[in-house]
């Protein structure tokens, strides 16, 4: 591969094809007092590992010899990992990975014939599609960490340029992608929880209006930031010259 740069972004696509030249060692993020639980499969299957500590969720596609395809199961596995405790105030941020050489090799095919008749092809698409739904819905962000090759239009593209096209945020060396993917989670964890999760709102609903729109949608969004405790000891903290003090709680500030 002519370009050992990896890279990593935050979800904002329709598909997750994407191949990476990364391995990731999941046994160095069980340490240090990780939670490691598997979603409802058999014990032989595992698709799925799901690990938490300080706000940070890494969701690992755990199926290397399949080059982690997106079967249905796989694909129920990412759903119910995404879904746990969602809702939870020490969950702050996801960032999902994968294990072996390849980030997912798409869609496992042989879920796709004919043999398995047009109902079950409807529902690995419909998961799917709830999938890429969640995503952009949930109220903390989701980062992708993947490398070097990307399924596009059949063809591997570099790092280098999925930047410049736009489909990666940042591109560091393969040997710092944990430090540079674990620095974004952990500013992430740093701000109040309520405000990103207004923001990344408000960033999917924009996207879909035209400028005048988008406008009108970020000066009410402002103005209900403003109204929410948090949003108010953000101001006060610039003001004071201090840090925030985040109570992660939806109230509202009072008078």
């Amino acid at each position: 591969m002519a370009n050992r740069g990896v890279a990593f972004r935050l979800f904002r696509c329709k598909e997750i094809l994407l191949r990476s030249g990364l391995r990731l060692n999941s046994s160095s993020l069980a340490s240090g007092g990780l939670t490691r639980s598997f979603c409802a499969q058999t014990r032989s299957e595992r698709l799925t590992v799901r690990l938490q500590q300080d706000g940070i969720r890494n969701i690992i596609l755990n199926d290397p010899k399949r080059r982690n395809t997106l079967s249905l199961s796989m694909l129920n596995s990412l759903r119910t990992d995404i879904l746990h405790e969602i809702d939870s105030d020490d969950l702050r941020v996801i960032i999902i990975s994968a294990e072996g050489p390849v980030f997912s090799s798409g869609h496992d095919l042989k879920e796709l014939t004919l043999a398995q008749g047009p109902e079950h092809h409807s529902r690995v698409f419909e998961v799917c599609s709830e999938i890429m739904t969640l995503i952009q819905d949930i109220p903390v962000p989701v980062i992708a960490k993947v490398a070097l090759e990307m399924l596009f239009t059949g063809n591997p593209i570099s790092a280098q340029d999925a930047l410049l096209h736009g489909l990666v945020s940042k591109v560091v060396p393969a040997e710092k992608l944990d430090e540079e993917t674990l620095a974004i989670a952990r500013k992430v964890c740093a701000a109040s929880r309520p405000v990103v999760a207004l923001g990344k709102q408000t960033f999917y609903r924009q996207m879909a209006q035209d400028r005048s729109a988008a406008y009108a949608t970020a000066s009410r969004v402002m103005v209900d930031n403003l109204a929410l405790r948090d949003g108010q000891e953000g101001i006060k903290a610039f003001i004071e010259k201090r840090r925030p003090e985040w109570t992660h709680s939806r109230d509202r500030a009072h008078e």
